[in-house]
């Protein structure tokens, strides 16, 4: 009964080996993370007769080169959530914070809880490569919103007012999209410098190019704005049109991103069995599926329905001590935000479908609402039942 405390940092690892009772074979030492220094770590394991269990953190994308080492090594690895490992770490008055500490500590918690450990397994290469593509796909989105707010913030120098009159960026409805307008006219001086009916002529031949509604009741109202608003920097200074384009330029570029990521997203998910469940759900469509798949994965990993809801932090723990029983209980929050706000946008668009296809989730969603929860709550609650279902359909098609 040999325990391995690893505690892993950026391109090294500090290691320590115990025995029950606190009896330590190897101090800690440190070991890189190179194909030398790691095999050499292996061999001084695999030589100990007796069980050894390797415990180790959870730290992003660290601790992998040393898990999958060790686990092609046929190595017991065993990797905790960092929650629960600060919570041992913090017992005691003293609080001593240095790597081989953490390593003597992480050690000691596979120790004592020896029989609880579970051995990592990793997930399928489809469900591994979905989540990568799922994390990537939230960064750029972050960026396209951040560029999307710098423009209307350099739109509020040239152009006050505009994005009144137009629409968002992804409009494909027929209406003018923000960014091929201002593409076409960057600043009011190149909207007045010519006559209202030169243009409206221009405008109506440019919406005719870009396939837009040819509104002339819009281009008037674009020339009203354009000669009462005040455009705090000059067209004349070189920048302005630069950073004005090259806004656009980047928001572009950032749509072609995501819709690169979200197609080979979908083309994963479409080779998994439980896509065609997962898409038939209600508020779930061609977007939302693989994203919603990317963040569950492997869901025969759950135990239960209840497990999933864990894993989404909307689980509401049980709090009781003597005679009182709390009963107004929020939610853990202790899961997967990302699951949290993919499930919180697949309820809004079940809430705002007339003809529902899941209608048992609709139909709790407004039975909350009217027992009068406020809309939020009643579709966290909401979600609590679609996920549910969720982990029923899915596991019935693993089960045929």
């Amino acid at each position: 009964m040999i325990s391995v405390g690893i505690d892993v940092s950026k391109e090294k690892s500090t290691i320590c080996i115990l025995k029950p009772y606190g009896e330590i074979m190897s101090r800690p030492f440190e070991v890189c993370h190179t194909e030398k220094e790691l095999s050499e770590l292996t061999s001084m394991l695999l030589r100990l007769n007796d069980d050894v269990r390797v415990v180790m953190e959870a730290t992003g994308i660290y601790h992998l080169p040393v898990l999958c080492y060790l686990k092609e090594k046929g190595l017991f690895a065993a990797v905790v959530n960092p929650f629960e490992m600060k919570e041992y770490r913090c017992q005691g008055l003293r609080r001593v914070k240095t790597d081989k500490q953490d390593a003597v500590t992480i050690a000691n918690y596979g120790i004592d809880h020896w029989y609880r450990l579970r051995e990592y397994e990793a997930e399928e290469s489809s469900y591994a490569e979905l989540k990568l593509l799922g994390r990537q796909y939230r960064h750029y989105m972050r960026m396209r919103v951040e560029s999307m707010l710098e423009l209307t913030h350099l739109l509020d120098y040239t152009m006050p007012g505009i994005k009144t009159l137009l629409k968002g960026w992804n409009e494909t409805n027929g209406k003018e999209k923000l960014g091929d307008f201002v593409e076409e006219y960057w600043h009011y001086d190149n909207i007045t410098k010519k006559s209202e009916e030169q243009f409206i002529g221009g405008y109506l031949k440019w919406a005719k190019e870009k396939e837009y509604h040819q509104s002339q009741e819009k281009a008037v109202k674009i020339y009203a704005l354009a000669k009462e608003g005040i455009p705090t920097v000059s067209s004349d200074t070189p920048s302005t049109k630069m950073l004005v384009q090259e806004a656009v330029r980047v928001l572009r570029e950032v749509d072609n991103t995501l819709m690169t990521i979200l197609t080979q997203m979908q083309t994963l998910a479409k080779s998994l069995p439980e896509y065609p469940v997962v898409r038939a759900m209600g508020g779930v469509g061609n977007v939302l599926a693989p994203k919603l798949i990317a963040e569950i994965g492997d869901v025969r990993r759950f135990h239960s329905g209840k497990a999933l809801i864990a894993h989404a932090g909307i689980d509401t723990p049980p709090y009781q001590s003597g005679q009182f029983i709390g009963t107004e209980r929020k939610i853990s929050k202790r899961g997967s935000s990302s699951l949290r706000k993919i499930g919180f946008e697949v309820m809004r668009c079940l809430k705002t479908h007339k003809e529902p296809e899941d209608a048992a989730v609709y139909r709790f969603i407004l039975k909350k609402e009217k027992e009068g929860k406020s809309k939020r709550v009643a579709k966290i609650a909401g979600l609590n039942k679609f996920l549910r279902i969720y982990y029923a359909r899915v596991m019935e098609v693993y089960q045929k």
